[in-house]
C-alpha cells in the first residue's frame, strides 16, 4: 500500500529496499555483486566500531501496529542478533537530518533473532503511526520486514461515495472456501491488478458446490454501487457471482466460519464476462448498515478486485 523504506545508516551488501517486498525472499546460489555475495534483503556491512544499524520506514498507510514478522530467510551466519522498533506518528516528513528530533516511542523492546526463520513478536503498545525505525544489534542482514496492524482512516473527513471494502480503508478479507492459485486479501488491493498472480482464484472444482470469500469492511456503511473485476482472467473467470450482506459488529471468525451470522441477498446471482470491469448500480438491496459481505462465485475461478462503494455510517 504504498510503505518504503526511506533511509539507512548501511545497506553495503543489500538494499533497503528489500526489506518491503512483497515477494517472499530467495536465494541464488554463486550469485555476487561487486561488494559481496546476492543477498534479498537489507544487509549491513561488519561493524568494526561501536554502535548497531537501522532503517526508517514510512507506513503505506497511518495505523496501529499490532506484531511485526522479522523474516531472517537465508541468513544464516550473518543474521543481527538482536532488534528493535520504535515508532512515530507524525504529520510531516521524517528525514535523515530531523530524524533525531522526531518522538520515537518504543513498540517492541530488544528481542534476540533466529537466522534463516520467521520471527514473530507482538507490539507492545497500540498507537497510531506513521513511521518506524527499525533497529538491528549490531548488524547483519534481515530478507523481509512485515508490520501488521489496523488502518486508522480519519472516516468523518471522507467524501462522496468510499470503497468500503479497499485495504488501504481498514477492509480485510476473513475467510475464503480456496485460495490455490490467489490470495483473498488480493481483491481489495489498491489499483487494477496488473496480472492474474494479484487476484483470488480458486481451484478447478471437480463436484457440486461453489466458492466463497467473506469480507469485513473497514468501517459499517451503506453500500450503493459494486464492482466486481476480472481482469486478466479470460479462461478461468467465474460464470456467475452473487453477493450477501449481513450487519454483524463485533462478529468473530468462529462465528461467521460456524453460520451464526445471517447472511442476505445484496447482489442476485449475476452473469460474469471475462477480462471486464462489472460495475453494477442498478438491483442491489440498500440495508441501511452492512458490516460484512460475502462474494459467491459460481461455480469457481478467479476475481481481481472486488469494490464495495458506499457511505460510511458515522453514528
Amino acid at each position: 500500500m504504498g510503505g518504503r523504506v526511506l533511509f539507512t545508516n548501511d545497506e553495503f551488501f543489500a538494499s533497503r529496499h528489500n526489506l518491503l517486498k512483497r515477494e517472499d525472499p530467495i536465494f541464488i546460489p554463486g550469485k555476487f555483486t561487486a561488494n559481496g555475495k546476492w543477498m534479498d534483503g537489507w544487509e549491513s556491512r561488519r561493524k568494526r566500531v561501536q554502535g548497531h544499524d537501522w532503517c526508517v520506514i514510512q507506513l503505506g498507510r497511518r495505523g496501529v501496529p499490532r506484531g511485526f514478522d522479522i523474516d531472517t530467510a537465508f541468513f544464516t551466519g550473518n543474521f543481527p542478533e538482536m532488534a528493535s522498533i520504535e515508532s512515530c506518528d507524525v504529520s510531516g516528513s521524517v528525514t535523515a537530518k530531523n530524524a533525531a528530533k522526531v518522538p520515537w516511542t518504543s513498540i517492541l523492546d530488544p528481542v534476540v533473532l533466529a537466522g534463516n526463520t520467521h520471527n514473530r513478536f507482538a507490539a507492545a503498545s497500540h498507537l497510531p503511526a506513521t513511521h518506524l525505525r527499525f533497529h538491528i544489534y549490531p548488524d547483519g542482514g534481515v530478507a523481509r520486514l512485515r508490520v501488521f496492524g489496523d488502518v486508522a482512516v480519519p472516516w468523518a473527513r471522507m467524501k462522496g461515495l468510499v470503497d468500503l471494502a479497499a485495504m488501504e480503508n481498514g477492509g480485510r478479507a476473513l475467510l475464503a472456501s480456496d485460495e490455490h492459485f490467489g490470495q483473498k486479501n488480493n481483491l481489495l488491493l489498491p489499483g487494477r491488478a496488473p496480472n492474474m498472480g494479484e487476484g483470488w482464484e480458486s481451484r478447478r472444482r471437480r463436484g457440486p458446490g461453489h466458492d466463497f470469500v467473506v469480507i469485513q469492511l473497514g468501517t459499517a456503511g451503506r453500500i450503493s454501487k459494486v464492482e466486481i473485476d476480472t481482469n486478466h482472467f479470460k479462461g478461468n473467470y467465474p460464470d456467475r457471482a452473487e453477493l450477501e450482506w449481513a450487519f454483524a459488529p463485533g462478529a468473530t471468525l468462529d462465528e461467521i466460519e460456524g453460520g451464526r451470522v445471517p447472511f442476505r441477498t445484496l447482489l442476485p446471482e449475476t452473469k460474469l464476462k471475462p477480462h471486464r470491469r462489472h460495475i453494477i448500480e442498478k438491483g442491489l438491496a440498500k440495508p441501511e448498515a452492512v458490516t460484512h459481505v460475502r462474494l459467491k462465485i459460481f461455480p469457481d475461478g478467479g476475481v481481481s478486485r472486488l469494490r464495495l462503494y458506499g457511505r460510511p455510517r458515522l453514528d
